[in-house]
């Protein structure tokens, strides 16, 4: 049975994740009104730099804790997850 702390711990992962994927979906709003020949505006490009760093890094928790998660239980190879946590799913 899992530890309490992991759920909760997997509890505040979800809730990090789906709220800057919240967060972006507002300013991705702005963005798509912008009209064709407008250029975005300097709030919403502040926005996005922050958000999609705060965003990353919460998928990534999630991704690790997910990762831990399925390490323990044997469905998940340890040399698969040292690899993912290594490249951070990022190609070369």
């Amino acid at each position: 049975m899992a530890d309490v702390t992991e759920i909760e711990a997997l509890k505040a992962s979800l809730r990090g994740a789906r709220n800057t994927a919240d967060a972006l979906a507002a300013v991705a709003g702005n963005v798509e009104a912008t009209a064709a020949r407008a250029d975005v505006s300097d709030t919403d490009l502040d926005d996005l730099q922050r958000l999609t760093l705060a965003n990353a890094v919460a998928a990534q928790a999630l991704r690790g804790l997910v990762a831990t998660m399925l390490k323990r239980r044997g469905k998940l190879a340890a040399e698969t997850a040292a690899a993912d946590a290594g490249s951070a799913g990022v190609d070369e």
